[in-house]
């Protein structure tokens, strides 16, 4: 039975049903009702398993969610004002041109790296727009999207530079390209900002992509405090026909925590 939204499963998250093999988890997902995949680590995979996962999506009729294009998390990148720090963003656009070509990919995340508590906070931002900018040429002649994502600061990523909805509405209004959008994770922003409803409304127009996970945790919806059903509901509300990414991990081992998952998304779901 297919879901109401499109939920993106990573590897790894069924592979006690499915087996190690990518493909062969790729066919559990479909049967489960699964129709999107989403794989941060796919550019560090070998471009014949790029293919393959590819060949597999394309004859499943399911749709390639977002893989990692660009992340620091030691140092400034998209808010550095160096040649070398540029050269490295517009490398790593490059490649994930291509690798997004051979899966037939639309998005790719970028997480713009850490702040310079030595620089305002007005300089970094104008030369994020400037790189960004940047890497939107590199984007715009093709179908594939950059969605920045803002990560919360209190659990997981200390001193990163982009932090919250509002924030990144402001800076893809100021890069102004079709290729620079919102990836709007709800776990990072229910621990950022809350207000998760009010925020989807506001930043509508720039949000290409959403995430889940639960909080506290970061596990399938129903472990924590976030009341999935009625942010799904509000989603099918507004027409909501991109993908929302499973970005969290499985609350009890084995085969039964993953069809707990399962259990949690239909739940949900059916809201």
């Amino acid at each position: 039975m297919r879901f109401g939204l499109d939920y993106a499963p990573h590897f790894g998250m069924f592979r006690h049903h499915a087996g190690d093999d990518l493909v062969d988890q790729l066919r559990f997902m479909h049967d489960e009702g699964f129709r999107s995949l989403e794989d941060n680590d796919l550019p560090g995979r070998d471009v014949a398993t790029q293919e393959r996962i590819g060949r597999e999506l394309a004859r499943l009729g399911m749709r390639m969610g977002v893989f990692v294009a660009h992340a620091d998390w030691s140092d400034p990148s998209f808010a550095a004002d160096a040649p070398e720090t540029r050269a490295r963003i517009l490398a790593d656009v490059k490649r994930a041109v291509d690798v997004a070509k051979r899966v037939d990919a639309r998005w790719c995340t970028v997480v713009p790296g850490q702040y310079d508590p030595g620089v305002p906070w007005e300089y970094q931002t104008a030369t994020v727009v400037d790189n960004l900018k940047r890497a939107c040429e590199v984007c715009e002649p093709t179908e594939l999207t950059m969605v920045l994502e803002p990560l919360n600061h209190w659990t997981d990523h200390a001193g990163v530079f982009l932090t919250g909805v509002p924030q990144a509405f402001q800076i893809c209004r100021a890069v102004g390209s079709p290729s620079c959008k919102i990836l709007d994770d709800l776990y990072h922003q229910q621990i950022t900002e809350g207000n998760l409803i009010p925020n989807l409304d506001k930043a509508w127009d720039e949000i290409a992509y959403i995430q889940v996970g639960d909080n506290p945790g970061r596990k399938e919806p129903t472990t924590g405090e976030i009341h999935y059903g009625n942010v799904f509901r509000h989603l099918k509300a507004k027409a909501y026909r991109g993908i929302v990414g499973m970005e969290h991990g499985n609350s009890l081992p084995g085969k039964a925590g993953e069809r707990a998952v399962i259990d949690a998304y239909r739940a949900c779901d059916r809201t």
